[in-house]
């Protein structure tokens, strides 16, 4: 890609999906999951969208997931041009906007990528010769989405019509019509049989040029806050936050809606790869290759007389079993398990509501509660006692703090620890501990070169995280 201009892509990566619950929730959504191999489906669109004729990704999400996106950032030693954080989740539109304008600020011409970070695209070299292939037509101002050549009459997907003339199966964009909202079966099969619709992929390429003049003229009140939302923004830690006064006023909606339906300089450049936006547990059961009886089994899951199933146990110290079934999806995870036909699978979101309505925290919360310096887990809960795993990276540090209702026990087992108990400073190695009377301020540290390891016990007459009070923490929690 060396002959064209360089390519920022630009990653959407502020969505909290409920459909492939209970791996992915609000607290940790399936973009951070190792869905589909040993990478999450984020790390995957990095890399999928890096080399040659690529800058480094400026990615946008919001204010929980932005020491999680970091964090796999560096697991794949690769680093943004910049983190954007949105105060709150506006939907494409103002995001899209927002890294154009960011871009603008350096290079009025720079051409930009817009994908998703949650979609699956196993053919990462042939995804690229369809950037390629789309450069020519948005270097000349047009809008170009990214089609896929639909092989069922899918009614979770919006669909692109094409113009007159043009060849779902072309090797470079083809004029395009206009956009199509998701449609019912029945319309569905009839767009299938025409043979001149696509699905929409949400995946974009134009100029920053072209798209804020298509704002301009379209959305001139979304413009105007996002605008001054960018021109307000700070930096944080490596991060850049949005101002949240211009973006609270900003419209809810996509680019879809605010862009694309209204433009006229529109091109759409046909993909036909395999891609999935891994919308269920179906897709998910496609995606990953089902075995000649139609199974598709993780580790620590064994099928028996099953066919046509998804089996996947998310817990090491959890096996999951099926005996004679058919057409049935059940993941396990140490806190929840969902059970379901395959093709009632989309009604997971049914669950989740009702999980939500009853309080229960598996609704949106991952067992494992990542923190900008690692990450815990809770093993036992129970009436005045807390039992956790804490996990401290390399080099990073706990908030110093204290707590009104809990004293805490801590057991270092792999590493050494850096422990602050009021004006007491000492080393903890491995098989050491050390105890936090209530009331204590007290700090965690990881001075070493790997991963630190403690079991935490909490005694006390209330638990909670709420708990905490802070008074320095070199990551600016509030």
């Amino acid at each position: 890609m060396t002959d064209f201009p360089l390519i920022h892509p630009v990653i959407l990566c502020g969505g909290s999906g409920t459909r492939l619950w209970p791996l992915s929730r609000q607290s940790y959504p399936k973009q951070f999951a190792k869905l589909m191999g040993a990478e999450s489906l984020f790390q995957a669109s990095v890399r999928r969208m890096s080399g040659g004729g690529f800058a480094a990704p400026l990615v946008i999400t919001g204010e929980p997931f932005r020491f999680i996106v970091a964090e796999q950032l560096a697991a794949i030693e690769a680093g943004a041009s910049a983190t954007l954080i949105e105060p709150v989740g506006r939907n494409t539109a103002p995001a899209i906007l927002a890294a154009a304008l960011w871009l603008a600020a350096t290079d009025p011409d720079a051409m930009m990528l817009v994908a998703p970070s949650d979609h699956v695209i196993p053919d990462a070299a042939a995804f690229r010769c369809a950037v390629q292939a789309a450069i020519p037509r948005a270097v000349a101002g047009d809008l170009v989405s990214f089609g896929i050549k639909p092989d069922r009459a899918e009614t979770g997907y919006g669909y692109l019509e094409l113009a007159a003339g043009a060849d779902a199966g072309a090797d470079e964009p083809q004029a395009l019509a206009r956009f199509v909202e998701k449609p019912d079966a029945l319309r569905a099969a009839e767009m299938l049989a025409a043979g001149t619709y696509l699905w929409n992929a949400g995946i974009f390429l134009f100029s920053v040029r072209a798209i804020v003049a298509a704002y301009r003229a379209h959305a001139p009140a979304i413009l105007d806050a996002v605008t001054a939302s960018v021109q307000g923004a700070e930096a944080d830690l490596g991060f850049t936050r949005l101002a949240s006064a211009p973006w609270s006023k900003v419209e809810d909606i996509s680019v879809d809606y605010a862009i694309m339906e209204r433009a006229t300089n529109l091109a759409v450049m046909p993909y036909r790869g395999n891609w999935s936006d891994l919308g269920g547990w179906e897709a998910v059961w496609q995606e990953s290759g089902p075995d000649a009886k139609g199974n598709v089994v993780s580790d620590h899951a064994t099928a028996i007389g099953c066919t046509n199933t998804l089996l996947r146990s998310e817990s090491k110290g959890l096996e999951l079993v099926g005996i004679g079934l058919d057409d049935i999806v059940a993941i396990a995870m140490s806190d929840a398990v969902v059970v379901a036909r395959r093709s009632d699978s989309q009604r997971i979101k049914e669950a989740v509501a009702a999980l939500k309505a009853r309080d229960a925290k598996q609704a949106t919360q991952f067992p494992t509660d990542h923190r900008p310096w690692g990450w815990y887990e809770s093993l036992v809960l129970a009436d005045r006692f807390q039992v956790k795993r804490i996990v401290v990276n390399p080099g990073a540090a706990l908030s110093l703090q204290s707590h009104h209702h809990r004293s805490e026990h801590w057991i270092v087992v792999q590493g050494t620890a850096r422990v602050t108990i009021d004006a007491d400073v000492r080393l903890v190695s491995e098989n050491q501990s050390v105890y936090i009377p209530l009331g204590s301020v007290h700090r965690l540290e990881n001075p070493g070169k790997v991963p630190m390891v403690l079991i935490e016990v909490q005694t006390g007459s209330y638990l909670g995280e709420d708990d905490i009070i802070r008074y320095e923490d070199v990551y600016a929690r509030k």
